[in-house]
């Protein structure tokens, strides 16, 4: 069932913790305030559906808060994950009322939505929004790119690596910084969860998780949270090219 709008009185713009990070980032003040009389708030519990595929979305989104999965369902029934989106990604296309994957909430998700037709003209006379979206468009082309290479060339222990190494990169920018000593965090997804959007089995990871932990590149703290004491040596195990290839 969709959830119904919520205002969150407490969280204007200029307090938003992904301001700086989300299509907003490089919005003047008075472009802030046009954005504000259009948006407003969602909150999906977990494991909660966002959008189905192909469904009709009148609003644009960026995440808040929490993570949510894309996926595709194939004819046959078989579903794939495809993409993860964290906080600061957007969700939707301005010029397309739906979307081509469902969208699922992994954690609670937080959105701040923006009603598509009104944010859609606003690209035509902001160029502090339309450039924005066109670089993180751009970024996430990249990371697809390097998703790629990753399926595809890189062995189970690299896949491993480079997913942790983009969470606890991600995690450390929502901090203001990149990741340096004691980087912890708590990981988005289950083992099975990440088995299917790694291309690996359930064992695979589990293996490979115990075997990073026994090399003293992570260390794991119950279930899902991790800590990397040196951000170097998780890198180190990713098969990225020391001078570029880095995940994003």
């Amino acid at each position: 069932m969709q959830q119904k709008p919520l205002t969150l009185k407490d969280m204007d713009c200029a307090d938003c913790p992904i301001r700086h990070r989300a299509v907003c980032a490089r919005c003047e003040a008075d472009e802030l305030e046009q954005l504000e009389a259009i948006k407003y708030y969602r909150k999906y519990a977990a494991g909660e559906v966002i959008v189905w595929a192909g469904d009709k979305m009148d609003f644009v989104a960026s995440v808040v808060a929490g993570v949510a999965t894309l996926t595709q369902t194939m004819e046959d029934g078989r579903r794939q994950m495809v993409g993860l989106l964290l906080a600061s990604d957007f969700i939707g296309r301005p010029n397309r009322d739906s979307v081509a994957y469902d969208v699922t909430a992994t954690t609670d998700v937080t959105l701040c939505c923006f009603r598509r037709k009104p944010f859609h003209e606003m690209i035509k006379t902001t160029p502090n929004i339309s450039q924005r979206l066109l670089d993180m468009t751009l970024d996430e082309l990249d990371a697809a790119r390097e998703w790629m290479l990753l399926l595809g060339r890189k062995t189970a222990r690299e896949k491993i690596a480079s997913f942790l190494s983009i969470i606890a990169r991600r995690e450390a920018s929502a901090l203001g910084g990149v990741p340096g000593k004691d980087v912890a965090f708590e990981l988005p997804l289950t083992r099975e969860a990440m088995a299917d959007y790694l291309g690996l089995t359930l064992e695979t990871v589990s293996r490979q998780m115990s075997a990073l932990k026994r090399d003293q590149v992570i260390q794991l703290e119950g279930k899902r949270r991790i800590v990397v004491a040196d951000f170097d040596l998780l890198m180190d195990e990713t098969g990225d090219d020391a001078d570029g290839g880095v995940l994003i």
